[in-house]
């Protein structure tokens, strides 16, 4: 059996070396819409997989890019620098801001935070499938288990400039 939720942001991002001019040279945004995708071997004693409710810190991760600039760490020093000075909700990236990398990253991330749970209702074998991103209405990437082949990188490496305490 597999549960979704689904969470927004709004946020804004440069995809620097894609094919499209537009989104490589210029500063634009989209609203996000990510689908969580969780799997379990039984339901808990309230004939769940899981409560919703207990995806709270998964909620607050996600609203973490809420308008907020996300900032491939591989920019140049200069750009970085005037991001960081005209904006106060910055999250900087060990990948690329496309919806593929948005995918991957919040794959790790929320499968970091499912792994660091307790069960507390006899839930079984928790597990995230797969992570979701849709940066339009008609496209989206999908991350899942055998991608974390792909991943390169540690909760440390996404960096917030502001106070941030659900990946910590």
């Amino acid at each position: 059996m597999v549960i979704r939720k689904l969470f927004k942001f709004e946020g804004a991002h440069i995809v620097r070396r894609c094919s499209s001019e537009k989104c490589r040279e210029n500063i634009h945004g989209h609203s996000y819409v990510v689908e969580v995708f969780i799997t379990s071997d039984k339901l808990d004693n309230g004939f769940m997989l899981m409560d919703f409710c207990r995806l709270e810190r998964v909620k607050r991760f996600i609203e973490s890019f809420d308008h907020t600039y996300s900032l491939w760490r591989g920019e140049e020093e200069d750009f970085k620098a005037f991001i960081y000075k005209y904006n106060e909700r910055v999250a900087e990236l060990p990948v690329s801001p496309s919806a593929e990398g948005y995918a991957l990253l919040f794959f790790y991330a929320i499968d970091q935070i499912l792994q660091g749970m307790e069960p507390v209702n006899g839930e079984g074998h928790v597990q995230l499938q797969a992570v979701r991103v849709h940066e339009t209405a008609t496209g989206y990437a999908e991350a899942s288990r055998e991608d974390l082949a792909w991943v390169h990188f540690t909760l440390e490496d996404i960096k917030f400039s502001f106070k941030d305490d659900v990946i910590g």
